[in-house]
């Protein structure tokens, strides 16, 4: 991306941050120091990737464990590789089992909601297939982590203590007596500053590391997980475990203003913020901080996200093409929707035919973009004893609506919101780029991208420029710092604004760049994270 693209002048909390040799960024200083770490030792961007999303697990439990999914996008050898990484439903997992376990609708914490968990066999497969370094290797500063303890970090603390003080009410069966084994001290959360540590982590990554991932999936990890699932009412097997595999993907993308940005495709929502661009290209952006900007791009989204809650599914149970959805044609029919007054979406037709996230790059030009959760914080709240592990809680996304879409059923992928983006131009990298926070992920990945592409923001301003969301119909939430005046004007074509009390929901990201000509990268960190980026 030129050097006019990434250095306007925007209010901003912090300056983009430069290098040269590599990069990484995420949520958390340690983190990101670990990817660090490995290029400093020979390895490369994928290397960093796994060593970070491995260290965050340790040092931000409160949004993904060794428990819960993952996908990248990998750029190397001059191409674009997608990896989903999203566990299946147990094949236990049914309508009937989940209403004779005494349920209208699937939990949203237990054993009941438990799928399988991808990230670390995503780990594996990674290193396998793009790694320098011995996987032992990347996984050590993970470990060291772990046994050495650490101290928590701020927003870690902020939302540990929310968990907690949630928990304390609503978790009370014995299957959850180990989370508070394993993520309290004496009857309380850690505060920030507090030295933490988790021997239990220490010890299923060394497993993991000394396996190649099979001690989760195979070996006793998965055995442990599956005696304590059957011992308390829980739905998945070890052979549900032996049968993951984590899958290469092509990933799907859109032309929007010169630029290719790129998506996972379903299960995962990234297709919403295609869809969004594609109904945004045509429309005229000519200032950022106008009401019909933002009205524009938040009628996008909420046409983007009526057709996403629709159609994604277990992309083999999809009844429609993403082609299809993608189409400019079909972009230019849902175009029409939107007038100068706020609407309730409805989903087309198109014409038949808790997470963390890493941003990390080399010197030779690898770049990798990488995301896991274990989903809703710290997931269905139940850790296998003596593992550390804390299972996630996707199947909370299915429906047991038997007409639905996404309708649960054995052995399918959910609905998924985690979503890495990666954005090209000319068929050369620009860079990865994410915004976490379950359905905020399309709609930071929309404002981020147009923020960088049509109001030319480098990635730290356009990471701090102030966010909104939409939660249903016409409700537009808005950060604390959203001016007053847009928010007052968006009221008065019909909009419903609600102003939340902090930055809680609106997402935190990590973006890098890299400058074609020179190799320069450039990277921002998200101020409503304890982000950090490592350079060297």
């Amino acid at each position: 991306m030129n050097s006019d693209v990434l250095y306007q002048p925007y209010v901003s909390k912090r300056n983009p941050v430069f290098a040269k040799k590599g990069m990484v960024a995420t949520s958390h200083p340690l983190a990101a120091e670990a990817g660090k770490e490995m290029l400093m030792k020979g390895g490369n961007a994928v290397d960093a990737a796994i060593a970070t999303a491995a260290a965050l697990t340790v040092v931000e439990p409160t949004s993904n464990s060794m428990g819960g999914d993952s996908f990248a996008l990998v750029w190397i050898d001059g191409r674009l590789h997608g990896l989903n990484a999203s566990g299946k439903s147990p094949r236990k997992m049914s309508m009937e089992a989940v209403k004779e376990a005494g349920y209208k609708e699937i939990p949203e914490h237990g054993l009941i909601p438990v799928t399988v968990p991808g990230a670390p066999g995503s780990w594996a497969e990674l290193s396998e297939k793009f790694g320098r370094l011995p996987f032992k290797e990347v996984l050590a500063p993970a470990i060291s982590l772990a046994e050495e303890g650490f101290p928590v970090s701020p927003v870690v603390s902020k939302y540990w203590k929310r968990s907690y003080e949630l928990f304390k009410e609503v978790l009370t069966g014995e299957e959850f007596s180990n989370w508070f084994d394993t993520f309290s001290l004496s009857g309380r959360c850690p505060e920030a500053g507090e030295m933490w540590k988790a021997p239990d982590h220490a010890e299923t990554l060394r497993k993991i590391g000394d396996s190649n991932g099979d001690a989760f999936y195979k070996g006793e990890l998965a055995d442990q997980i599956d005696s304590y699932s059957r011992n308390h009412g829980g739905l998945i097997r070890k052979e549900d475990l032996e049968d993951f595999t984590p899958e290469w993907v092509e990933p799907i993308s859109t032309s929007y203003k010169g630029f290719d940005i790129w998506e996972i495709p379903p299960n995962g929502q990234g297709l919403n913020t295609l869809l969004a661009l594609n109904i945004l290209e045509d429309m005229n952006l000519s200032e950022k901080e106008t009401v019909d900007t933002y009205h524009l791009l938040i009628e996008a989204m909420k046409l983007g996200f009526a057709d996403g809650l629709h159609y994604i599914t277990d992309p083999h149970e999809m009844s429609v093409r993403v082609k299809d959805l993608l189409s400019k044609e079909y972009a230019k029919e849902r175009r029409k929707k939107i007038s100068d007054k706020a609407m309730t979406p409805e989903a087309g037709e198109p014409p038949k035919g808790g997470t963390v996230y890493i941003a990390a790059a080399d010197n030779e030009g690898n770049m990798v973009s990488f995301i896991q959760s274990s989903y809703m914080d710290f997931g269905s709240g139940v850790v296998v004893p003596g593992t550390g592990i804390n299972l996630q809680n996707r199947g909370h996304g299915f429906s047991l609506n038997k007409g639905h879409m996404n309708a649960l059923s054995p052995r399918k992928k959910t609905y998924h919101t985690i979503i890495p983006g990666f954005l090209t131009k000319e068929n050369q990298p620009v860079g990865p780029f994410g915004v976490m926070g379950a359905f905020m992920q399309p709609q930071g990945h929309l404002q981020v991208l147009t923020s960088t592409i049509n109001f030319h923001l480098n990635p730290q301003a356009a990471l701090d420029a102030p966010r909104w969301r939409w939660l249903e119909e016409k409700t537009i939430e808005v950060e604390p710092h959203f001016p007053d005046h847009i928010a007052q004007s968006l009221e008065r074509k019909g909009h419903q604004i609600k102003k939340a009390v902090d930055e809680t929901g609106f997402g935190r990201g990590q973006v890098i760049w890299r400058d074609p000509a020179t190799g320069v990268l450039t990277g921002g960190t998200d101020s409503r994270a304890d982000g950090h980026i490592a350079v060297w």
